[in-house]
């Protein structure tokens, strides 16, 4: 596995998060309590950027439909609703991240 460095611990502040651009992918950095994690930021049900989606400790939620992730593994916590229909959504890609001296890292496959 490849580790890329994607940013500086200063860009991304305890309970901040950031997007990256890393060769074809666009991924959602977060700093929960000093440890940082990196999610596909793209939602997988209708791709809405859980960058805009609100962070409530490890969970982040879609602003276009509110499923709820967990920022650690990308697993889906709560599915998300339109209207009055229940949605079965996907789980969303966990990296492993990794921090050496001030630089975040990011393994890509």
């Amino acid at each position: 596995m490849d580790y890329i460095k994607v940013a500086q611990t200063n860009e991304v502040k305890d309970g901040e998060k950031k997007i990256i651009t890393l060769n074809d992918k666009v991924l959602l950095i977060t700093n929960i309590q000093d440890t940082y994690y990196a999610i596909d930021n793209k939602c997988p049900h209708m791709g809405g950027s859980l960058f805009d989606g609100k962070m409530d400790g490890y969970n982040i939620t879609c602003p276009k439909h509110g499923s709820v992730f967990d920022a650690r593994t990308g697993k889906v916590i709560k599915n998300g609703k339109i209207t009055f229909i229940n949605l079965k959504v996907k789980d969303t890609k966990a990296y492993p991240v990794k921090v050496e001296g001030d630089d975040i890292l990011v393994g890509l496959e």
